[in-house]
């Protein structure tokens, strides 16, 4: 519902969505296992039509346990073509996600980066993280393929600007396909109570904003695909739903912008019309990372 209360109008378009291009909202999935695993991977069979380079699909959630399976589709990707060393993860995120397993189970929200690393992606960018474990410190300082942008080093009054424009920077020498993650507790707690887990110290909502248009903006980088995930709906507070709605909207319209300045790369803009997934619910579970 918060969606329906989001304006269409969007300065970087200069006219109101669609600003003639199309927008479809499918299905959401509703599949059933035997066990999580089995879970994951019906939705991962479930969203590889839409990566076939024809549409920008964006997957609403849902538990951060969504990632792994949207990447596992990605490899259908004429960009990809089955090899995820190509693509690079951008995760804005309270938590770093790069546990090994969280109470015996390897397939948590808590591992969600680092299943996503295992089937082979080339490199992780996260930014906004501020809670995580000893483990998962370790990891990002010994695995070369991840950098980590700390809320502690990006939020800092005195050094924070600077650091910032670090993050912009690394977000501009990005090359190749690029797949962008938001978990909503990657901003203030403040701004997204309603969230599993709400995390003080996050990013502004216009420091997510700065995110993506500087991400779609990166001149050898195409992002091929998004999720926004860890809403926990409420009736009596929608700021977390309409900041969600807000961002999600953002996405479309810096992909319609460059996909209309000829900033999409050729080989999906050859393959013609465009669409997007625009309310995908996979789960929603009281409290997660």
């Amino acid at each position: 519902s918060a969606s329906g209360q989001v304006e269409l109008f969007d300065p970087l378009l200069g006219s109101d969505l669609p600003n003639g291009n199309a927008i479809h909202t499918n299905e959401p999935w509703n599949g059933e296992g035997n066990s999580l695993l089995q879970q994951l991977d019906g939705i991962s069979n479930y969203l590889q039509p839409w990566y076939a380079g024809d549409c920008f699909p964006i997957s609403l959630g849902g538990e951060h346990g969504i990632l792994p399976p949207l990447v596992n589709a990605a490899k259908n990707h004429p960009l990809i073509c089955n090899d995820l060393s190509k693509l690079t993860i951008v995760q804005i995120d309270a938590h770093a996600d790069l546990r090994s397993q969280l109470d015996g189970e390897v397939y948590s929200h808590a591992c969600a980066a680092s299943r996503s690393l295992d089937l082979g992606v080339g490199k992780l960018l996260q930014v906004g993280i501020r809670a995580f474990s000893q483990e998962e410190y370790q990891t990002i300082a010994s695995d070369d393929r991840i950098t980590t942008f700390f809320a502690s080093d990006t939020q800092n009054h005195s050094t924070g600007r600077d650091v910032w424009q670090q993050w912009l920077d690394t977000l501009s020498k990005i090359e190749g396909p690029v797949h962008l993650s938001i978990d909503i507790d990657g901003l203030d707690g403040s701004i997204v109570p309603a969230t599993g887990t709400p995390v003080p110290g996050g990013l502004s909502y216009w420091q997510v904003v700065e995110t993506i248009e500087s991400l779609f903006n990166a001149q050898k980088a195409t992002v091929i695909s998004a999720d926004v995930n860890e809403i926990v709906a409420q009736t009596d507070s929608p700021l977390t739903q309409f900041t969600a709605a807000m961002l999600t909207t953002k996405i479309v319209v810096n992909h319609f912008d460059a996909k209309d300045s000829g900033r999409w790369n050729s080989v999906t803009q050859q393959m013609g019309k465009n669409r997007m997934i625009g309310d995908s619910t996979f789960f929603q579970q009281e409290g997660g990372q």
